[in-house]
This record gives structure tokens, C-alpha cells and sequence, in this order.
């Protein structure tokens, strides 16, 4: 993983972030030989998943409707 400091970030940020972009490597940011930030590339390709996304993922194998679950209540009284 790559460092640099902090003043040399704020001066070249917008090619370091076009590097990191590039590379898919991580920078570390160091004020004073510490550690302040990890800048990571964003995830590329994949969209968040939509409204309907899972459509016919699923099967429903048995009758939901037509199910009598009165026996199942009276045991809770």
C-alpha cells in the first residue's frame, strides 16, 4: 500500500485519486508519520439491486390461501 502525505495529497489530490483509479491499489494519507485516512477505489460494474430484482428466484411449492391454520390458534387461547 502506497502513503503520502497529507500536504502532497491536498496539492496532487485529483492525480492521486486518478492513480488509485488506475492501479485499484489503496493510498494511506500520513500527517506526521500517522496514519489519518485510507482512500480506496469505488466498486465498479455492479448496480444496486432493484424493485423486482429476485423475480422468479423463488417457487412457492405448496397452497398458501387454502391452508386452515384455526387449529394452530386455538392452541394460543
Amino acid at each position: 500500500m502506497k502513503e503520502m502525505l497529507v500536504s502532497e495529497f491536498k496539492a496532487k489530490c485529483i492525480g492521486a485519486l486518478k492513480r488509485i483509479k488506475q492501479t485499484r491499489q489503496p493510498l494511506t494519507v500520513t500527517l506526521r508519520g500517522a496514519p489519518l485516512a485510507v482512500v480506496h477505489p469505488a466498486r465498479s460494474g455492479k448496480q444496486a439491486k432493484r424493485l423486482g430484482g429476485q423475480r422468479g428466484a423463488m417457487r412457492i411449492k405448496t397452497e398458501l390461501v387454502g391452508k386452515d391454520f384455526t387449529g394452530d390458534w386455538e392452541l394460543l387461547r
